[in-house]
């Protein structure tokens, strides 16, 4: 069954619907979720997507997440990504912040969530081919390194700021 998102405008509002391929060809704004993963360690989990993925395939990323399904709230869609993605349920996700994205391949509203796990991690196979814990002060020089998807990395900037911010 094809998979139902809700388009939205500029202000997040809900403008309509269509199957995610359509939004992916077209570049329809939608909602999304990224999920920062970290352990009590001070490490950040990163991870190659898989080269089936049908926005930026085989790069990099420091948030797990994806597209809100149609009727979803952001926090049941960041559970459900990250779940799905890494394994990691049953702890809490706390939202950091919402950023719009409007890039050449993905326009998006993103909700970004951050949790804490120090448990086992289980890819889903279709989604990563390869992930491992960095610490977090080592992140921003690993993004200069590797291929990051442009969405991940515009919010990890935004990610920085809004921490550098707080006192």
């Amino acid at each position: 069954m094809e998979e139902i998102v809700d388009l939205v405008d500029p202000a997040d509002r809900i403008v309509g619907r269509a199957p995610r391929p359509e939004v992916r060809r077209l570049n329809l704004l939608h909602r999304g979720v990224g999920i920062l993963c970290r352990n009590p360690r001070g490490e950040v989990y990163v991870h190659r997507r898989t080269p089936t993925k049908d926005v930026f395939p085989h790069l990099y990323d420091m948030f797990v997440g994806g597209m809100v399904a149609s009727g979803e709230t952001y926090l049941q869609a960041a559970t459900r990504e990250i779940a799905e993605e890494l394994g990691v349920t049953g702890v809490p996700l706390e939202f950091l912040f919402a950023h719009l994205y409007q890039g050449p391949h993905n326009r998006a509203w993103v909700h970004v969530f951050q949790v804490c796990w120090d448990g086992p991690i289980c890819h889903q196979d279709s989604e990563i081919e390869w992930g491992g814990w960095i610490p977090e002060e080592e992140l921003e020089a690993w993004s200069r390194r590797v291929e990051v998807v442009p969405d991940g990395l515009e919010i990890y900037r935004r990610y920085l700021a809004e921490k550098a911010s707080r006192p």
